[in-house]
């Protein structure tokens, strides 16, 4: 009864129902095929999040137009308290003014000060020792950031585009293939893979954990076939091609493995349907032995070839 309870629940948190045929949890990339709405903007705000996920050029570019609108406000102030209260200021137009107030704010906020232009006055010494302060507190908050970015552990495990179903020893299974295209050594690299599919006459879903020939790996340096048997208490047992199909088939791959250059955790994932599923073929075999060495063709990952299915 217990065993019972914990399969029916077992739905890894995706949920059970499904809207439609062709329904889709994870995206190839390892992305969650899921979109919260009705949220609020300030529920739904996370800067730290963004700003370490982003991609380096927009990384760049709000860290650049950041310190030139932060630059913009203070020269604006200065120009409203009275360019007079800035000495060394040369500039005859207003344009002219401004800029210098500018760039006086640019070495003001880095703390550089080139001592041509200073503060005359209470006012103007109290903005910009204010700049000052926010200046170290704007580049800590950046590097901050840089580090975050350079030091999250990220995985690029590369999964092959399509899964197959090839003939394994005197019966069939489900494979796929999988590659650390970098040079980073991952360590005990663990893979989890279920399939979920639809009930028969319902919008709700199974969730089944697929037996695989081998789930861990102590080493990682080369290509791993990962095959799950396809036998008589396998819940693909049986099925055909159209099954696949008609039950809106979706498998998950999990993996997570031990990164040594970071010593950290690290995570990837990716998903097939049916339609990313090829019947009776077998991957070819891509690595081969050059001097002393084995090298492998990552390029090749998604090759295979004609065999009969038992």
């Amino acid at each position: 009864m217990a065993k019972h309870k914990q399969e029916e629940f077992e739905d890894f948190g995706l949920g059970e129902k499904s809207s439609s045929q062709g329904y889709r949890a994870l995206n190839k990339d390892g992305s969650f095929n899921i979109e919260k709405t009705n949220i609020s903007f300030f529920e739904r705000l996370n800067f730290f999040h963004s700003l370490v996920t982003m991609k380096w050029s927009h990384f760049f570019g709000v860290v650049v137009l950041t310190y030139l609108l932060v630059n913009t406000l203070f020269a604006t102030i200065y120009s409203l308290i009275g360019i007079e209260h800035l000495t060394g200021i040369h500039g005859s137009s207003p344009f002219e003014q401004f800029m210098e107030a500018f760039f006086f704010s640019a070495q003001t906020i880095t703390t550089l000060g080139y001592g041509q232009v200073a503060p005359l006055g209470l006012l103007a010494n109290i903005v910009a020792a204010t700049e000052s302060l926010l200046g170290l507190l704007f580049f800590a908050l950046a590097t901050g950031l840089l580090y975050g970015r350079f030091s999250k552990p990220i995985s690029k495990i590369k999964f092959s585009q399509k899964a197959i179903i090839a003939p394994y020893q005197d019966i069939n299974g489900f494979m796929f293939r999988l590659v650390n295209p970098q040079k980073n050594e991952l360590l005990d690299v663990e893979i989890n893979v279920s399939v979920s599919m639809k009930r028969e006459n319902s919008e709700l879903r199974d969730f089944h954990i697929l037996n695989l020939e081998r789930d861990n790996v102590r080493f990682f340096p080369s290509m791993w076939t990962v095959v799950h048997p396809i036998d008589k208490n396998s819940p693909l047992y049986g099925l055909n091609k159209n099954d696949y199909f008609e039950k809106d088939f979706e498998f998950i791959a999990m993996l997570k493995a031990f990164d040594e250059s970071s010593g950290q955790m690290v995570y990837s994932r990716s998903s097939y349907k049916p339609e990313e599923i090829e019947w009776g073929q077998k991957f070819v075999y891509t690595a081969k032995r050059h001097n002393g060495k084995l090298l492998v063709d990552v390029g090749r990952i998604n090759e295979s070839e004609k065999a009969e299915l038992n």
